[in-house]
């Protein structure tokens, strides 16, 4: 591997530096940018190498995250010796029934083939890298696409505490801040670049990232780290019928089940019209939880099914009572 060239930077340039391309930077901060830009040889100037912030204005969750663009992805792997670019265009899978507001275009995913040199042998081969577009697109939702449910706290000025949930028939849409509405094939080809720049050089690129890897990052303000975990959580979702699924249970003994929010209030009317009233108080005691989660995602379909559980409540007192012994019952009735 070919040395890495060190970078010196003047103190008047360091200070431009640390007041354009690293201004979000806090001091230790911008000493770390500072040194993994020397440490892989990449310019500022040049826009090689960018210092991402991440919760700014979250103490506890604030993070850099070092954004290598394709400009010194290239430079960092050309010095590999054991590199050559991409023979052929990336080749992309689409799926027309995939096209709406999140994916115009309907694109499943991109692959990037790229070429390394096996140290042994001196042959060249394939290094693949593969990235799908429900991992990487931007998603966002319009203001009008929430609820405001007052969480019955306040804030010490008085004003009520609102929290804002996505409504249940909400429509995810592509982000349309930067590129990836104007260059969708390019931005999740890029993506693809660097998962085989990892894959194939793993020394040289852990830990580094493309600026487009993290535009979802950016939408959701997550850290690299928490972006991982976010999509791990979205595809344990998508196994178990998606993020707007319910997971509840219908009766004594009987297996989980989870329920879209679009369908839950039908599936719970059906249930409580077909049972006794001691078995839907029973049914509701059981699923606080889900209910509650129901509450947060649906709030008007919640109250009307709150109104059907407290007159299941009310009949089932009557029949509590019968249950008992007679001086028991006497007793309860007054």
């Amino acid at each position: 591997m070919n040395a890495v060239a060190q970078l010196s930077h003047t103190p008047r340039q360091l200070a431009i530096i640390q007041n354009t391309v690293a201004r979000d930077c806090n001091t230790d901060e911008f000493n770390l940018f500072v040194e993994v830009a020397r440490a892989k040889g990449l310019d500022p100037f040049l826009g090689q190498i960018i210092p991402m912030i991440f919760s700014k204005a979250n103490a506890n969750k604030r993070k850099m995250t070092i954004i290598i663009s394709r400009d010194g992805q290239r430079v960092i792997a050309q010095r590999c010796g054991d590199y050559r670019p991409a023979s052929k265009t990336p080749s992309y899978e689409f799926d027309p029934e995939l096209k709406g507001p999140a994916n115009p275009h309907g694109i499943v995913s991109a692959t990037v083939y790229l070429w390394k040199q096996d140290a042994k042998t001196s042959e060249w081969y394939e290094v693949a890298g593969q990235a799908f577009w429900d991992e990487f697109a931007p998603l966002s939702y319009a203001a009008n696409q929430y609820n405001k449910v007052d969480t019955g706290e306040r804030w010490p000025d008085g004003n009520p505490k609102i929290e804002k949930t996505l409504k249940p028939d909400a429509v995810a849409s592509l982000d349309d801040s930067g590129n990836w509405c104007r260059m969708p094939r390019l931005m999740i080809a890029k993506c693809a670049e660097m998962q085989a720049l990892r894959a194939g050089w793993p020394e040289q690129f852990t830990g580094l990232y493309d600026e487009a890897e993290l535009d979802r990052a950016k939408v959701l303000d997550l850290t690299a780290s928490e972006l991982v975990e976010h999509e791990r959580e979205e595809s344990r979702l998508k196994l178990i019928a998606g993020n707007d699924a319910i997971t509840v249970t219908w009766g004594d003994g009987w297996a989980l089940e989870n329920v879209p929010v679009g369908k839950f209030y039908d599936r719970a009317e059906q249930f409580i019209k077909e049972s006794d009233a001691v078995t839907v108080a029973k049914w509701a005691d059981a699923n606080r939880d889900p209910l509650r989660t129901f509450w947060a995602k649906s709030t008007t379909d919640a109250l009307a099914l709150k109104k059907l559980i407290e007159a299941a409540r009310m009949a089932a007192k009557p029949a509590k009572i019968m249950d008992q012994p007679e001086a028991v019952r006497n007793m309860m009735a007054g």
